[in-house]
């Protein structure tokens, strides 16, 4: 419990600065009955998110289960950190180190998305742009002024801020369109957009593991409430029906 409350204390203040920005968010458009892309979601936490941000509210083995991994394979190409399976997953960076180089200890990511919201996620993985002022290089339009480096920039190529020149108001002016990579990413933009689909629908599924069962039996309970309802009428006007 005191290390659930102090994963809440550092995600209450960067929830703050985040509510700061009032701009448009892409819609994320998350599934989380996709297996496949759950699976690889959890393959790019694992493989870019793990080193620094832990996820220590949940275990290996239930993340496996749930995704329909198998354990062995998942421990094998999966699991970094944690002794077996049934370790949570703790961040491979030791957090005096991390709080020196970022000026604060990455926060735990387990309930993140329950924090800022899908959108919010989908929208900022993919805002990050070349900013040469700042000590890692990048910036984030949604979360100015971002603590961290841009760890997807291997997927996404160097993202910079990009202007046309375009007709407005009959004058020809500088606009602004928008982040654009160059192109020497691994991933072209539109498999890195459905990468941090991924990523984003994993981090979903994560906040609340037991989501689509809570829904699936609510679903069922408002059905035996509504017959229960309909038979409470039927008996209040059997009672009555002889009272005038």
């Amino acid at each position: 419990m005191k290390r659930f409350l102090m994963a809440l204390a550092l995600l209450i203040p960067a929830a703050a600065i985040a509510a700061g920005y009032s701009g448009p968010l892409d819609k994320a458009d998350i599934d989380l009955k996709d297996k496949a892309s759950l699976q690889s979601g959890a393959q790019i936490f694992m493989n870019y998110c793990l080193g620094c941000h832990s996820m220590e509210y949940q275990r290996y083995q239930r993340t496996f289960e749930d995704l329909d991994i198998p354990l062995d394979l998942g421990e094998e190409f999966l699991q970094f950190t944690g002794d077996g399976v049934g370790s949570h997953k703790f961040s491979a960076i030791d957090e005096e180190a991390s709080a020196d180089w970022f000026g604060l200890t990455p926060p735990d990511l387990t309930m993140v998305a329950r924090v800022r919201g899908a959108d919010w996620l989908y929208t900022y993985f993919r805002s990050f742009y070349v900013d040469e002022s700042r000590p890692f290089g990048v910036n984030n339009e949604v979360f100015e002024n971002v603590g961290m480096p841009h760890v997807l920039q291997e997927l996404q190529g160097v993202p910079r801020k990009t202007w046309e020149r375009r007709m407005v108001d009959g004058e020809m002016k500088e606009v602004y369109v928008g982040i654009k990579s160059d192109g020497t990413g691994s991933m072209s933009e539109e498999e890195f957009d459905q990468a941090m689909l991924d990523l984003t629908n994993f981090l979903v599924y994560t906040g609340e593991p037991m989501i689509l069962e809570r829904q699936r039996m609510g679903m069922f309970v408002i059905g035996f409430l509504l017959v229960l309802l309909i038979l409470s009428i039927m008996l209040k006007k059997e009672y009555w029906r002889d009272v005038k």
